[in-house]
């Protein structure tokens, strides 16, 4: 983009952030609290976690959406978004495990639609060289969401019942989703020569951005999924305070978003965020060879976790990038992309653990580290290379 190109306001970029944080909001708390909910709606935790499955695949849906960001609705888009949000999680409080798997469905649509309509609109607007901290702004909402959503849910679960996050979530996605309806999409100001090619395929080099992507996140998920029974089976830990271990676990991933922000585009984001898996891998490291020690565990998952929070956060940028005139299309299929790499991350991570401790999704997570790098590293040559480093 030019330097004559308009760029968005601090104001509109808290704004848009407070969105994305109550949408998430109405995901990130209900791990934490699974075994409540269970009791509650009378089912097992294997019928739990199928409906939280169930939800994930949900975030397929972008693929149907790419051709509207496309044409500049993205405000209309993260207002629907919320919209999905109260709807989903008015559901869920039907009280049957039918009714909450349906509503944790209705909740991902809104997620992964305001997660892609936020990362279109911001990369329509805001240049390359500055987008790392626009886009790491923005994702500060996931960590916001657990710092603020988790306690605020225990206190909620302890004082009114388990009903009471759900409809907590649903107010607030109603009220922000009527301020979102009152601001203006600015269309017509950025094209981005949409309209002309808009049924072009997607370019090799927007393949191989969202197939990094991709990588970090299976990379990702497949361990920390299973970190905290290592940290209880292997170490000896046990979580205590559940709004305590989520606010640790929200403190770290909102120092690595704030890292992005600060940090990417004054490295580059393909660099910063190879140099990110690095952390990543050395933390792998660090943790599979930690014995029963839980203070080299714990110091190799805090070196994993920031540098995977990183990495995925400034990834979003290189992928907002790999081919400008189709931003919505390539946005909405990495998160389809990301969506199968992560599930496949988490039904492995499993049967990897009790096979061979933590070791085994440890491996795995390095493998697709590796893969990531090495797909950036491929992006970067100078057949492939674009706009910026």
């Amino acid at each position: 983009m030019s330097s004559g190109d308009p760029n968005v306001s601090n104001h509109l970029l808290a704004g848009l952030t407070a969105a994305k944080a109550v949408a998430n909001g109405g995901i990130r708390w209900v791990p934490f609290f699974l075994p409540t909910l269970a009791a509650a709606l009378s089912a097992t935790t294997g019928q739990m976690t199928a409906a939280l499955g169930a939800g994930e695949m949900a975030g397929l849906s972008t693929l149907l959406i790419g051709g509207l960001l496309d044409r500049g609705r993205e405000i209309r888009l993260l207002a629907l978004s919320l919209v999905f949000t109260a709807v989903g999680s008015i559901l869920a409080v039907g009280g049957s495990i039918e009714l909450f798997a349906a509503g944790y469905v209705v909740v991902i649509l809104g997620v992964s639609l305001c997660t892609v309509s936020g990362h279109t609109y911001l990369s329509r607007r805001v240049r390359y060289s500055r987008r790392a901290r626009a886009i790491g702004t923005f994702e500060m909402s996931w960590a916001l969401a657990l710092l603020i959503g988790a306690p605020t849910a225990a206190l909620l679960i302890g004082t009114v019942g388990w009903r009471g996050p759900f409809l907590a979530v649903a107010a607030a996605a109603v009220v922000v989703a009527l301020i979102l309806a009152r601001t203006p999409d600015t269309a017509a100001v950025l094209h981005d020569a949409t309209a002309a090619i808009s049924g072009r395929r997607l370019a090799p080099e927007a393949w191989l951005a969202i197939l990094a992507s991709a990588s970090i996140a299976i990379c990702g998920l497949t361990t920390v999924v299973i970190a905290g029974t290592w940290l209880d089976e292997a170490l000896g830990l046990s979580t205590g305070g559940v709004g305590a271990v989520a606010m640790a676990f929200g403190g770290a991933e909102l120092v690595a978003s704030f890292s992005s922000a600060a940090v990417a585009d004054r490295v580059g984001p393909r660099l910063a965020t190879r140099l990110a898996l690095l952390v990543v891998v050395i933390g792998l490291a660090v943790m599979a060879r930690a014995g029963g020690s839980l203070a080299v565990g714990a110091g190799g998952l805090f070196l994993f976790f920031i540098g995977f929070e990183f990495a995925i956060v400034t990834s979003f940028s290189i992928v907002s990038e790999a081919m400008p005139s189709a931003r919505g299309r390539v946005l909405a299929a990495n998160n389809a992309v990301g969506t199968l790499f992560r599930g496949a991350g988490v039904a492995a991570s499993g049967l990897l653990y009790e096979v061979f401790g933590i070791s085994g999704p440890a491996v795995l997570s390095m493998v697709a580290g590796l893969m990531a790098a090495l797909l950036l590293w491929v992006l970067d040559r100078p057949a492939m290379a674009g706009t910026g480093r």
